[in-house]
């Protein structure tokens, strides 16, 4: 392992073991599933995961935090919890992530309480600071705990140490919340999300691996696809354009529509700036 690298997990460790015990807010993402692992390195049966099951979360993300959490023997604890109906979030204001994870990280912080664990902890880490992200003022106000930026971890970082400890997650592609699919100001309903979890899961058993899929507009929505540029010709092969655009018409979507600039983290909020 690099020196640097090693050094920076130490800290990490230095830091969860501080805690004297946690709960780990656990999405199955790259970031999470790594904080999960060091966490119950550093404190073993202190450390507790927490998944929040909702309507912005697709199924196969919670069934992977499951048996992820069975394979290390972590305590996993499950709140369903209705997104939609927390005050304001339907609408989909710019803040959305910041009433959303207000809302969401209350509960996980009562749950800790109520188990005995002295703090939440999330994944959010160092390149995250860069983009426009609401949610994490709610982190701050909240109190809840950023170990991996507090450890100065980027990225690509997490990446390569999850490689080294044989995480499934190494080379698992970035993910976002379903919400972030929808533009904002448009309001998101049940049945824009289905659209988004059914497309995106069609898209990834294609064998495309890293893109988004945004849904524009209600009465006849258009999905707009984000994918590599390495990806974009056989996407755009006759046979599979086709294909592409009569399964997601089947889910609903009116218009099917490739973005030319590609798959990019935070597109939505290019109208902010």
């Amino acid at each position: 392992m690099d020196s640097g690298l090693k050094s920076k997990y130490e800290r990490l460790l230095e830091i969860l073991k501080g805690y004297g015990s946690v709960a780990v807010a656990f999405s199955s993402g790259v970031d999470s599933t790594f904080l999960l692992h060091a966490a119950k390195e550093a404190l073993g049966e202190k450390a507790v995961a927490l998944t929040a099951s909702s309507s912005f979360v697709p199924k196969r993300e919670v069934l992977e935090a499951r048996e992820f959490c069975e394979k290390i023997g972590v305590k996993h604890l499950v709140a369903d919890v209705d997104v939609l109906a927390i005050d304001g979030v339907s609408e989909n204001p710019k803040d959305r992530c910041y009433l959303c994870k207000k809302a969401l990280f209350k509960g996980f912080l009562d749950t800790a309480e109520r188990e005995g664990l002295s703090a939440v902890a999330e994944g959010s880490n160092v390149d995250d600071e860069g983009d426009y992200r609401p949610g994490m003022k709610a982190i701050a106000e909240l109190g809840v705990k950023s170990p991996l930026r507090e450890a100065g971890l980027k990225k690509q970082e997490i990446r390569d140490l999850s490689k080294e400890f044989d995480l499934p997650t190494w080379n698992k592609p970035s993910f976002a919340c379903l919400a972030s699919r929808i533009p904002y100001g448009e309001v998101i309903t049940n049945d824009k999300l289905r659209m988004v979890e059914e497309a995106e899961e069609y898209l990834l058993n294609k064998g495309f691996k890293q893109f988004r899929v945004r849904v524009h507009g209600s009465g006849a929505p258009l999905a707009r696809i984000e994918l590599l540029p390495e990806d974009m010709d056989r996407a755009m092969s006759l046979s599979v354009r086709e294909e592409i655009n009569d399964k997601l018409h089947g889910m609903g979507l009116a218009y099917v529509a490739l973005d030319l600039k590609g798959y990019r983290t935070g597109s939505l909020n290019e109208v902010l700036k």
